[in-house]
């Protein structure tokens, strides 16, 4: 898959990635995922997006060949590769904070490396191709437990991941009530991840039927469609004693809908990182001394957020791009326990050859889609 501007890719024949490293590995892809994230990228919402670029932070392969100083993996190997690229050793990933590893991106200060996902966070080629390289093989994939299915490992590679990530930054006590923004999938595993976490009250927020749906029979949430209120804010408070949420989730980030002239001033005009909606409502709809937990991705410029009302509420906010490789041990006991099955929100899957398509149908929101994968190959 190749970028050629805003709303539009396509498929063509690239170099097959090589060794650049000695700690390099190059993985076959047989799944790779599209991502509410890649949509920005599609949307030309985030910068230093080029022409040529290969998305794809989400996907899992066989291991196809490595470099001279790899020692846990093998040619053969079935692994799960987190979308975080990292080095396993500088100051960061030391305190487990792979997502801002400070050895994988000349813009370092800002973000860590990420697959596919612009010059921003590295320009690493990702995924959404027959072959992608790996940097650092030893610290990040992980080779696919047998008794783990295919597609569950995928979604454990970004979605699932950021959406549990998003509830422990949220921290969340007993019986606490949650608010989810955006029923996306990652609101969506956010939203199951809260009763794991011991929420007493879980309501998820969105206005398309088919996800508000899901919502309720996959996170076993309580769902607001917030076409259907006159405003969103009120409505939080209604449900809460007037009080507001304990605790709220943004899992939208920069094309949130809900106020017309701030989708337009980013999401069509760019004129801010990204639409403030859902980060406005989550701190206008959480109560005093509450926590937002920000999970929604959002571009590195100004964003008019309401920040002198987070001060003057006394709010903890906390955010950042998910540690993968950290959230893996609970989730992969979660899933093993039944607690979990990440592949029960995948709705389409597309081969390679039509990822145009699939980007088109995801982005249009058309058939009900809320997951799709890319069957690579089945071999």
């Amino acid at each position: 898959m190749v970028y050629r501007g805003p709303y539009r890719v396509r498929v063509e024949d690239k170099p097959r990635p090589r060794i650049e490293h000695p700690n390099d590995a190059v993985v076959r892809v047989r799944r790779a995922a599209i991502c509410g994230s890649d949509l920005h990228l599609f949307h030309g919402m985030m910068p230093d997006t080029r022409v040529g670029h290969t998305f794809g932070h989400e996907f899992v392969g066989v291991v196809d060949e490595v470099g001279p100083s790899v020692q846990h993996l093998r040619v053969g190997d079935r692994v799960m590769v987190p979308f975080n690229i990292f080095c396993g050793t500088c100051f960061f990933c030391a305190r487990g904070l792979y997502s801002n590893c400070h050895n994988v991106n000349a813009n370092a200060t800002a973000v860590g490396g990420i697959y596919g996902y612009s010059h921003t966070t590295g320009g690493y080629d990702g995924g959404q191709a027959e072959y992608v390289r790996v940097p650092f093989a030893d610290v990040g994939p992980m080779v696919i437990p047998d008794w783990l299915d295919e597609e569950d490992a995928l979604l454990m590679t970004d979605a699932l991941a950021t959406g549990y990530f998003g509830a422990q930054l949220a921290d969340i006590r007993e019986g606490d009530t949650v608010a989810v923004l955006g029923a996306g999938p990652v609101g969506l595993y956010a939203a199951r991840s809260a009763w794991l976490m011991g929420a007493g009250r879980v309501v998820v927020i969105d206005h398309l039927a088919e996800r508000l749906e899901m919502a309720r029979t996959f996170a076993h949430a309580e769902v607001l469609d917030y076409d259907e209120v006159d405003d969103v804010v009120v409505a939080m408070k209604r449900m809460t004693d007037h009080l507001g949420f304990d605790r709220v989730i943004d899992a939208v980030g920069a094309e949130a809908d809900g106020n017309m002239l701030q989708h337009l001033t980013s999401a069509r005009f760019k004129l801010q990182g990204g639409s403030p909606v859902a980060l406005n409502w989550a701190i206008d709809g959480v109560r005093k001394a509450g926590t937002v937990s920000v999970m929604g991705a959002y571009g590195p410029i100004f964003s008019s957020v309401k920040f002198g009302d987070a001060l003057n509420k006394g709010l903890t906010m906390r955010m950042n791009q998910a540690p993968v490789r950290r959230q893996w041990p609970r989730l992969l006991e979660h899933v093993r326990n039944g607690y979990l099955k990440p592949n029960d929100i995948v709705t389409h899957r597309f081969g390679l050859e039509e990822i145009a398509d699939a980007y088109h149908v995801f982005s249009a929101k058309l058939d009900g889609c809320i997951k799709p994968v890319i069957v690579v190959a089945d071999d």
